[in-house]
C-alpha cells in the first residue's frame, strides 16, 4: 500500500508503508543508541591509562586538522632528509675547485691599438708626465715660444704638444687632423677603448693635444686676427747650413737651437681644422663640463676667424708648402661646420657645411683621381661620411636633405671604390690599395679607409640596413668589415715580406726607424747638431725601439727599405698614426658592440624637419 503525496519539485511523492515507523519504533531505536554510547564511555574509564595511551598514539593532534600519525612520521621524515641532501649537494658546490674557463685571449687588432697609442706618448713636447711610459724621453724644448719675435703678444708659451714625425717640428695643420681623427674614434668606440683598458689612455692623449691648441691663439678672445701655425723649421734649401730641425740630428732634450714660430692672419684650412679638433674633444669632454665648454668656445673664435680671414695657412713662400701644402680650404669649412654643429646644436653651421656651394667647390662633385681618400689634407671625405650618419639616424629633413641625400649616396659610390672588384685604386700584388696611386708613404690613406669602412659598416648595421648598392650589385656591410680587415691585416704582417710595418709589433718590423730620439741613445752624452749625425748614418739598429710607430709602408711593388734615412720607407707620422688607431679600434673585439648612436648628437636638439615652403599661387 502506498500514499501519494504531493512533491514539491513538481512530482508525486510515494511513501512506501514498509518504510514507515510507528512513534514507538523511533522511540525504541534512540534508546538503543543512547546504551551504546554509554556502554562505549564506560569501556574507557575501565582502560588501563598504558591502554589509553596507545589507543592515542594511533593520530596525531596539529590543532586544526588530525591526522595518522604514520603519515606524519613519513611526511617529517621526508622534509628532514631532502633538507640534509640539500645542504650536502650545497656544501659540495661550494667547496669542490671549479675550473673557470679562460677568457679569450685579445685578438691582434686590440693588440697592435696597446701599442699603436704609445707612439703618441713617445711623440710628447715639453714637460712630461710622471707616468709617460716611455724610458728614454725627457723634458724637451721648454723654450717653445717664449723666445720668439714678432709674434702676437696673445701667444706667449708654446711649450708641449707633439712633435710630427721623426724631427722635431710642431705642424699644427696635420696634428689637429691626429686630435679630431682620435676624438671621432672615441665619441664612436668609447665601449672598445673601455673593453680593452684604454679609454683612459687614450682621453689623455686628446687632452695633452688640446691644452697645447688652446696655447696657439687667444682662446678667451671672441675674435682674433693670428694663429700659431707652427713652431721649428725644417727648411735646407739651397744648401744651408744653419742649424735647425732637419739639418741637425738630436735628441729632442738635447736642442740648444733656436726654434722660430710661424704665425698666419689669412689661414682658413688650419683654423677650421684645429676648430673641428676642439669641437670633437669638446664632446669626448662633455662630463667635464667646464672643459667642455672652454673647447668650445675656442673651436667657435676658431671657426670664425677661418670664416672671416680667407687664405691657405701654406700660401706663399711658408715651410708648411713644402712638407704639408694644403690644396684648398672648403674641405674643412665642410668638415669644421659639421663639428662645430655636433658640438653646439647650433642649427647655423648645420646650414653652412650642407651649403651646397661650400661642396662644390669642396669637389664634392667632380670626382677626380684622389677623390674618396680621406687624409690631413683632404677631409671632404670624412665630411661626407659624418653627415651621412646625421641622415641615417636623426633625418633632419627640409632644407638639408637634398645635400645629406648626395652626401649619402657618395659615400656608398666611395665606399664601392675600395672594394677590389672596382678599379678606382689598383693594388700591389699583395692586396695594398693604392690610394695615392704609388706614391710615396701610402700607408697613412690606407688607416683611414679602413677605418671609414668599418665605420660606415658599423653605421648601416646599427641603421638595420644590411649593405647597400653598387650600381646594380647589392654588398652586406660583412664586405666592407672584410675590406678594412685585409688592409689592416697587410699592415700587422700578412703581405709578402711577411712583415709588420707597426714597430714592436711581431717578430719581424722595421729597426731602422726615421726618427732622432729613438736612433740616438740615452747615455749621458750630449750630442749637438752634426754629433748625432753618425747615429744617423749607422746601419745598427737603433737602440730604442719606438714602439707602436707606423712607418710610411712599402712602396707599390711591396717593396721595402729598412734604412734610416729613407723617410719614404720609415718614418713615421701623428697623422699616419691617428689613423691607425682609429681603424684598428672599430675592429678590436666584438663586432656586436657596434658604435654608440647618441654621443655625437648630446648637444643636438630634438629635431622637427621644417616643412618645404608652399607652391605659389597658380596664376591662368
Amino acid at each position: 500500500m502506498s500514499m501519494y503525496g504531493r512533491d514539491p519539485w513538481g512530482g508525486p511523492l510515494e511513501i512506501h508503508a514498509t518504510d514507515s515507523a510507528t512513534d514507538d519504533e523511533r522511540s525504541r531505536n534512540l534508546q538503543e543508541l543512547d546504551r551504546a554510547a554509554l556502554d562505549e564511555t564506560q569501556q574507557s574509564w575501565l582502560l588501563g591509562a598504558g591502554e589509553q595511551k596507545k589507543k592515542k598514539k594511533k593520530y596525531v593532534d596539529l590543532g586544526c586538522i588530525i591526522v595518522s600519525r604514520k603519515v606524519f612520521i613519513w611526511t617529517v621524515g621526508t622534509v628532514a632528509v631532502c633538507a640534509v641532501l640539500s645542504g650536502l649537494i650545497t656544501l659540495i658546490v661550494k667547496t669542490v675547485p671549479r675550473h673557470h674557463h679562460k677568457p679569450a685571449p685579445p685578438d691582434n687588432y686590440t693588440l697592435a691599438l696597446h701599442k699603436a697609442l704609445l707612439f703618441f706618448n713617445a711623440q710628447k713636447s715639453g714637460k712630461l708626465p710622471r707616468h709617460n711610459n716611455v724610458s728614454w724621453r725627457g723634458n724637451s724644448c721648454m723654450g717653445d715660444g717664449k723666445k720668439s719675435q714678432g709674434t702676437s703678444s696673445a701667444i706667449k708659451d708654446l711649450v708641449g704638444g707633439y712633435y710630427d714625425a721623426g724631427d722635431a717640428i710642431k705642424f699644427h695643420f696635420p696634428k689637429a687632423f691626429a686630435m679630431t681623427m682620435l676624438s671621432w674614434s672615441v665619441i664612436e668606440y668609447s665601449a672598445k677603448y673601455e673593453a680593452a683598458g684604454e679609454l683612459a689612455h687614450v682621453k689623455e692623449l686628446i687632452k695633452w693635444g688640446t691644452d697645447y691648441f688652446l696655447k696657439t691663439f687667444n682662446n678667451t678672445a671672441d675674435t682674433i686676427t693670428s694663429i700659431a701655425a707652427q713652431v721649428g723649421s725644417g727648411d735646407t734649401s739651397g744648401g744651408s747650413t744653419t742649424p735647425n730641425d732637419h739639418y741637425c740630428w738630436m735628441r729632442p732634450e738635447d736642442i740648444d737651437y733656436d726654434r722660430p714660430v710661424a704665425e698666419c692672419h689669412g689661414c682658413s684650412d688650419l683654423a677650421a681644422e684645429m676648430a673641428a679638433a676642439l669641437a670633437a674633444a669638446s664632446i669626448v669632454f662633455k662630463d667635464n663640463r667646464a672643459y667642455s665648454q672652454k673647447l668650445v668656445h675656442g673651436a667657435t673664435t676658431l671657426y670664425k676667424f677661418s670664416r672671416l680671414q680667407r687664405g691657405r695657412y701654406s700660401a706663399g713662400a711658408s715651410e708648411a708648402s713644402v712638407f704639408y701644402n694644403s690644396t684648398s680650404y672648403w674641405d674643412e669649412f665642410v668638415w669644421g661646420g659639421a663639428w662645430m654643429y655636433f658640438a653646439t646644436g647650433n642649427s647655423s653651421y648645420l646650414k653652412l657645411a650642407t651649403t651646397p656651394g661650400l661642396a662644390k667647390h669642396a669637389g664634392a662633385f667632380w670626382g677626380g683621381p684622389d677623390y674618396g681618400v680621406l687624409s690631413w689634407d683632404n677631409k671632404l671625405t670624412g665630411a661626407q661620411v659624418l653627415l651621412s650618419r646625421l641622415r641615417l639616424f636623426l633625418s633632419p629633413g627640409y632644407p638639408y636633405e637634398e645635400i645629406l641625400s648626395t652626401f649619402h649616396n657618395q659615400t656608398g659610390i666611395i665606399m664601392c671604390s675600395y672594394l677590389p672588384m672596382f678599379t678606382s685604386f689598383n693594388r700591389t700584388r699583395g692586396g695594398l690599395i693604392q690610394l695615392n696611386h704609388g706614391r710615396p708613404q701610402p700607408l697613412q690613406y690606407v688607416v683611414n679607409a679602413a677605418f671609414l669602412a668599418a665605420l660606415y659598416s658599423d653605421y648601416l648595421d646599427a641603421a638595420d640596413t644590411p649593405g647597400w648598392y653598387c650600381g646594380p650589385n647589392f654588398f652586406s656591410t660583412d664586405v666592407l668589415r672584410d675590406f678594412a680587415k685585409t688592409q689592416i691585416d697587410y699592415i700587422l704582417g700578412k703581405n709578402p715580406r711577411k712583415m709588420s710595418y707597426i714597430v714592436g709589433f711581431g717578430n719581424h718590423y722595421p729597426k731602422h726607424v726615421h726618427h732622432r730620439a729613438a736612433s740616438i741613445p740615452k747615455n749621458k752624452i750630449k750630442y749637438n747638431c752634426k754629433g748625432g749625425w753618425k747615429w744617423r748614418d749607422t746601419s745598427k739598429p737603433n737602440p730604442h725601439t719606438i714602439v707602436g710607430a707606423m712607418v710610411a709602408g712599402p712602396d707599390k711593388h711591396d717593396g721595402f727599405h729598412d734604412v734610416r734615412t729613407n723617410y719614404n720607407y720609415t718614418e713615421p707620422t701623428l697623422a699616419g698614426n691617428a689613423g691607425l688607431v682609429a681603424a684598428l679600434v672599430a675592429l678590436s673585439g666584438d663586432k656586436s658592440s657596434g658604435i654608440d648612436k647618441n654621443t655625437l648628437f648630446s648637444a643636438v636638439p630634438p629635431m622637427f624637419p621644417t616643412p618645404p615652403p608652399p607652391p605659389a599661387p597658380w596664376k591662368p
